[in-house]
């Protein structure tokens, strides 16, 4: 197989079937230290927190392909802590779908002057560009069809996924008495061009509390899979 990119916290290999294997890392965005999935630099490297993540990735992927929600999903290895998925194209250079329920981290950090933290936002969504360099900005609806990312009617139906998907997240959390704050998520296109969720859906992509204790990614393994 063919090294494709060295990701912040998962390595991308071509198969030779055409499909994308994605290799798992410790590694774990945040800053000084501290895990943030806001952030977009590695902060830390968290032992375990590789398979945590796919673990985590597989369970809700499964979960979405019951529920006939499209993804690049197509199998996993624990083992090895690696994913095979169809190869997509991405937006642009990639774009984050933000979905957020609480006014926390960097929405918070922006917008603090009008909202408290921990405010409801009923399942807000956001849309960033992937940039670190410009600090993964957030962008429009009219941003996105002006630069040619998107159409309007592709920006209404990755919106809808994005809330649908959240929601789905959300309930199954809602039954181990865990509450999702926000979450990221990447879409792309398969070869055909329909949309379709990719990348990972894990603990370090989204923020969790249990009533005002904040959950540690590693740990929603054993809270949710157990």
């Amino acid at each position: 197989m063919e090294l494709i990119n060295k990701g912040k916290t998962k390595n991308v290999y071509k198969l030779e079937n055409g499909n994308i294997l994605l290799e798992f890392k410790d590694d774990v965005t945040g800053k000084d230290g501290v895990f943030d999935p806001g952030e977009n630099q590695v902060g830390l490297t968290l032992e375990g927190s590789g398979a945590a993540a796919l673990a985590l990735t597989t369970f809700f992927f499964e979960k979405f392909k019951e529920k006939g929600i499209p993804t690049h999903y197509v199998s996993s290895n624990p083992e090895k802590k690696t994913m095979e998925v169809l190869a997509a194209k991405t937006f642009g250079q990639g774009l984050e779908f933000i979905c957020r329920y609480k006014a926390v981290g960097s929405f918070f950090r922006r917008y603090h002057k009008y909202c408290e933290e921990g405010q409801d936002l009923k399942g807000f969504v956001e849309v960033t560009l992937k940039d670190d360099a410009a600090g993964d900005p957030p962008i429009t609806k009219d941003g996105l069809i002006l630069l040619n990312l998107m159409t309007a009617e592709e920006y209404e139906t990755l919106t809808k996924l994005t809330k649908e998907i959240s929601d789905v997240i959300k309930d199954i959390l809602a039954e181990k008495g865990l509450d999702l704050y926000d979450l990221k998520l990447e879409f792309g296109r398969d070869k055909e061009g329909n949309i379709m969720l990719i990348d990972e859906v894990s603990g370090g992509n989204m923020r969790i509390y249990k009533g005002n204790q904040y959950i540690e990614p590693l740990s929603l393994p054993d809270l949710l899979l157990k």
